[in-house]
C-alpha cells in the first residue's frame, strides 16, 4: 500500500464516521429531542454536547483526524496522482474542510457554547422558547448542510479508493 493508498484510506474512514455522527444528529438526535418541551429539549442538547466538549478522546481522533488526513491526501495528491483522481482528492478535501469543518468552527460550536451557558432553570417559559428558536432552527440547517458536505466528500473519496 502507497502513501496516498493509506491517507485515502484513513481519510475515507474517518470521514465516514463524521458523516454518520452528522446524519445520526438529522434524522435521530434532532426529531427525537425535538418533541421534548423547550426546556427538556435544552437541557437534552447540553448533556449531548457536554460530551463532545469534555474532549472525548476518540471523538477527537476521528473529528480532528478527518481534517488532517483529507489535507494531507490532498496535498500528497498533487505530486502523486493525476487527472480525475488529483481532482477528487482535491475536491474531497474542499467539500470537506469548508462544507463541515468551518462551519462546525464558525457556527455550530458557537452555537453549542451559546446554550452552555444557559442556566435553563432559572429561565422563564418565555426565556426558554426564545433561547430554543435562536438556536434549533440555525442548528439543524447547518448541520443538514455538513451532513451533505461529509457525505459527499465520502462518496467522491470512495471512487477514488476504487481507482487507486
Amino acid at each position: 500500500m502507497t502513501a496516498i493508498q493509506a491517507m485515502v484510506l484513513l481519510g475515507t474512514l474517518l470521514c465516514s464516521l463524521v458523516a454518520g455522527v452528522l446524519f445520526t444528529f438529522a434524522i435521530v438526535v434532532m426529531p427525537g429531542i425535538a418533541k421534548l418541551d423547550d426546556g427538556s429539549f435544552l437541557r437534552a442538547f447540553q448533556a449531548i454536547d457536554r460530551v463532545i466538549q469534555n474532549n472525548q478522546p476518540v471523538f477527537l481522533f476521528v473529528w480532528l483526524g478527518s481534517a488532517l488526513a483529507l489535507i494531507a491526501a490532498a496535498v500528497t495528491s498533487v505530486w502523486e496522482l493525476g487527472g480525475t483522481d488529483r481532482l477528487l482528492a482535491i475536491g474531497a478535501a474542499l467539500v470537506y474542510v469548508f462544507g463541515v469543518q468551518l462551519p462546525t468552527a464558525t457556527i455550530n460550536v458557537p452555537l453549542n457554547n451559546q446554550l452552555q451557558k444557559l442556566d435553563i432553570g432559572t429561565m422563564s417559559e418565555e426565556a426558554r422558547q426564545r433561547a430554543r428558536m435562536d438556536f434549533e432552527p440555525r442548528w439543524n440547517r447547518w448541520n443538514a448542510i455538513r451532513t451533505a458536505c461529509s457525505i459527499s466528500a465520502s462518496i467522491a473519496l470512495l471512487l477514488l479508493l476504487l481507482r487507486l
